[in-house]
């Protein structure tokens, strides 16, 4: 089998996808050496180990389904290095992503697993990742990164491979701790947006365009305007969580900002001050006001800058309030 011969659904072994893309074979995230590639490999059994489920979810928005993915590093905080940086890097490098996912071991060999192609993937250009709370292999709780893949064309979907749905409304509250990672200051590398053209499937004569991920860099900001705040907010000795909410019949798995016990007020932050962010966070509020513990909380959108006065007016007429960053104060902040 070839490259060219390889199709949706097709099971194979990751001795023969080394020799048809190179890269090794151990890992979920093997990025090869010799061609533009990066192999992915997802396996519902171990994920069970660590409180998680990757797979696709049964929401689809208007760009279509998202398939989701944790990133690599069982013990600690995972951060974006390695093979985990060579995926949030992945249009800039020029490599396509390939996922696969197990579906048992070969016959008279228990030791060799074979995995299930289910297409070519990019990363979401608004959302390419979101950081989660989960179990490492030691039971401690840490971050990990989840991974927002759209297939380039289509992709193989078959029922197991969907994350299950949740049974009932869960709202768990979690103390708030600091979520930027460093490392993603290296992520700042490109400068413009470039694109790249990659060869559709050939079962499709659809062209696949794709765009750098600059959304990586927002994302950045966020979660450092989030720390930075987060320490604003404890040096006032407020007590600070994060709501992770789960709503029955649902796939998808949110997670609120800031939230300030202390003051009951419920923070939507985003890492840039344009229309489309402080529109997305007033819906993000109205949502999530409906599940955190107490109902009245105020609602505040916190920014890097200044938005445009319009914005403000925004916010205002929408019933919230708006608190953002200059220099080291945040203004529009007070206490109840």
């Amino acid at each position: 089998m070839t490259s060219d011969q390889l199709k949706l659904g097709d099971v194979v072994t990751r001795a023969e996808m080394k020799a048809m893309f190179g890269g090794g074979n151990q890992g979920g995230i093997i990025p090869s050496d010799t061609t533009p590639n990066i192999l992915i490999y997802a396996d519902h059994d171990s994920g069970k180990d660590y409180g998680y489920q990757d797979g696709w979810l049964a929401e689809e928005d208007e760009k279509g389904p998202i398939f989701e993915y944790t990133g690599q590093g069982v013990e600690g905080d995972q951060t974006l290095t390695d093979r985990n940086k060579s995926v949030a890097l992945h249009v800039e490098h020029g490599r396509a992503l390939r996922v696969f996912v197990c579906v048992g071991y070969v016959k008279g060999n228990s030791g060799t697993k074979k995995h299930r192609y289910l297409g070519e993937f990019m990363l979401d250009d608004d959302e390419p990742f979101v950081r989660r709370r989960a179990l490492d292999q030691n039971k401690d709780m840490r971050w990990v990164y989840v991974f927002r893949l759209r297939p380039v064309d289509q992709a193989e979907q078959v029922p197991e491979d969907f994350v299950a749905a949740a049974a009932e409304d869960t709202v768990e509250t979690l103390p708030a701790v600091p979520i930027s990672d460093s490392t993603l200051l290296e992520l700042k590398a490109a400068e413009a947006t470039t694109g790249q053209v990659t060869k559709p499937e050939k079962n499709s004569k659809k062209k696949a365009t794709r765009k750098a991920t600059d959304a990586v860099e927002i994302t950045w900001r966020e979660a450092a305007l989030s720390d930075r705040f987060l320490a604003f907010l404890q040096a006032q000795e407020h007590e600070v969580q994060r709501v992770k909410i789960r709503v029955k019949g649902l796939t998808s798995t949110f997670w609120t900002d800031l939230y300030d016990v202390t003051d009951n007020v419920l923070y939507e932050l985003k890492g840039t001050s344009s229309r489309n962010a402080v529109r997305m966070a007033i819906g993000q509020l109205y949502d999530y006001s409906r599940h955190i513990p107490k109902k009245d909380a105020r609602l505040v959108v916190l920014l890097p800058e200044k938005p445009v006065d319009d914005l403000a007016e925004l916010v205002a007429h929408a019933g919230m309030e708006l608190v953002y960053e200059d220099g080291d104060k945040f203004i529009g902040w007070s206490a109840a």
